[in-house]
Order: C-alpha cells, then structure tokens, then sequence
C-alpha cells in the first residue's frame, strides 16, 4: 500500500522547534519556522545544547545579517505563494511592505547572497506548489494558473518546463501512471 502525503515544512519545523526547546526549560517564542526570540538568557553552555540538538534535525543558525535578511524574503515569499489567501498585490510590493526595505535593496542582497533572483526563486516556489497542487489537489492546469496568479495556462506550462524539464501536462501523466501502477499492487 502506497500513502501519499502532503508535507507542511513551515508547520513541522514550528512542531520540533516548540518541542525540542521544550525541554531546555528555557522561556522562549516561536515566531515562524526560522525564527525563535529566546525570553530570557541563557547560558553559553546551554545554548550550545540547543544549537546542537536543532542542528540534527537540519536546522542551521545564522548568524550574518545578510543572511537572516535573506532568510526573511525567502520566508516571506513562501508565506506569499503558498498562502491560501495570498496578497493581491505585486510582489515587489508585497516583499518591500514586509521587510521594511526597497525592493532595490532586497533584490540586489538576495542575488549577492544566493546568486539567483528574487523572481527566480519565486519562480521555484510556485512550480513547486504546482507540483504538490497535481498530486494533491487534482486540480486542472486552468484552475491553477487562476490560483497562482499566472496570466494564462500556457505561462505556467512554459515556466513549468523550463524548471522541471518536462511539461505539467506530462507530469500530470507520470503521476496518474504512478498511481495507477500502486492501485494495481495494492489489489
């Protein structure tokens, strides 16, 4: 039997964070998946501690600027993709509000930091949430594009191909072909 899942990164990585900071007996805030205001000091042997439990379970600490500030915008454009009542508005405009920065200066960091664009990566965050909407959501490529804000179907399909290599449509196919070849094991 095959059991298809659908994973909510932002929610698991709060899950361990609450729980594994739980039991340092410290007072501290989750504010999102990447982002932890510890309410009181804490020893550096302690810290230590909790630096390394988190690091098992793939967290990384940051300690640049430039990177925590990256770490917001992709955060930020996450929030903003897979929302289910996703801002309105472009997201330049979206980014800049949340930051408190220009878009300029966003934008110029990101590149210097991650050698790709903001629109590249959001670019990903959208295929990937197509790629999950197609397994999970049995949506139509028409109802999808309007989900994600695309001007057309055929935007999405050319976006789609030149980051996965191949076309939705065709990914629509492997996945039902997958499913298909399951359900004849299962029985």
């Amino acid at each position: 039997m095959k059991l298809f899942l659908k994973l909510d990164t932002n929610a698991l990585a709060k899950k361990i964070l609450d729980e594994k900071l739980k039991d340092f007996h410290v007072r501290f805030e989750v504010i999102n998946a990447s982002e932890v205001l510890f309410l009181e000091n804490i020893s550096t042997d302690k810290y230590d501690k909790i630096i390394g439990v988190l690091e098992e379970y793939g967290f990384e600490i940051i300690e640049n600027q430039k990177n925590i500030l990256v770490q917001k915008i992709k955060d930020a454009i996450v929030e903003m993709v897979f929302s289910d009542d996703a801002p309105n508005v472009k997201s330049s405009v979206y980014l800049s509000e949340k930051l408190d920065h220009s878009y300029g200066y966003l934008s110029n960091l990101f590149s210097e930091v991650t050698y790709t664009s903001i629109e590249n990566f959001i670019i990903l965050q959208k295929i990937e949430l197509t790629k999950q909407l197609i397994v999970n959501e049995n949506l139509s490529l028409t109802e999808i594009a309007f989900k994600l804000n695309y001007s057309s179907v055929a935007h999405l399909s050319t976006q789609f191909k030149n980051t996965t290599g191949i076309t939705p449509s065709a990914f629509q196919r492997i996945i039902s072909k997958r499913r298909e070849i399951a359900t004849k094991n299962i029985n």
